[in-house]
């Protein structure tokens, strides 16, 4: 038997508890709720996709205050990430809060090189007609590969024509496919982690063409 069953209803009850007590009173109170709640069965989840997708590192519970405005401790969603980097990251996300499951794969904002090596696999012949190929086949399977955390430029990047026939790709700073559901029955079954799985393998030939093109490890 599979270690996880779902995502349980508990889990979503203890983020909805926790938005409206932000507080460490609130948190050391409901500590084992946490655990018990929370971490066992994310932990679960995670482990299981992690024997086929690689290493997931889950995400840590408190917030950074250092440049926050909002000094509120506690994050109210928890989630696992195969990169941890915010900037240049190139991997599996995955993050569960009260309003629902967001998943996905990609580089949500690249490094000044991980762009110059995009754009130059975007302008060239073979490498960029693929890349709008893959984009076309995740679209028709519902997986839109989308711009990443930035909005694209509005005009051309500089050193490159306006009229460029992938002018629409080289405007992006990111690419990456965003799965978000909004809260359902289905993700207390061990469904949560099937459909999940299915947009990563899914996101495959997307993680090809950016491991071989714009992957800083091939360089």
């Amino acid at each position: 038997m599979s270690a996880f069953q779902g995502l349980p209803v508990s889990l979503f009850e203890f983020f909805a508890e926790l938005e409206q007590d932000n507080s460490k009173d609130f948190w050391n109170a409901n500590r084992q709720r946490w655990q018990q709640d929370v971490k066992a069965p994310m932990s679960a989840l995670v482990d299981e996709l992690s024997t086929e997708f690689g290493p997931l590192r889950m995400f840590r519970p408190n917030r950074d205050l250092r440049f926050a405005r909002d000094k509120s401790p506690y994050k109210l969603w928890t989630g696992a990430t195969s990169t941890p980097d915010a900037t240049g990251g190139i991997g599996y996300y995955l993050s569960v809060s009260t309003t629902g499951i967001t998943t996905g794969y990609g580089a949500m904002r690249m490094t000044a090189d991980q762009l110059r090596r995009f754009r130059d696999a975007i302008d060239a012949d073979i490498t960029g007609p693929r890349f709008e190929e893959i984009t076309q086949q995740l679209s028709a399977q519902g997986l839109p590969v989308t711009p990443g955390a930035d909005q694209p430029l509005k005009n051309a990047p500089r050193g490159w024509p306006i009229d460029h026939p992938r002018i629409h790709f080289l405007r992006w700073k990111g690419a990456a496919v965003v799965q978000e559901w909004t809260t359902g029955t289905w993700m207390h079954t061990p469904q949560a982690r099937e459909r999940i799985r299915d947009v990563w393998a899914a996101a495959e030939p997307l993680k090809a063409w950016l491991d071989e093109h714009v992957s800083q490890h091939n360089h």
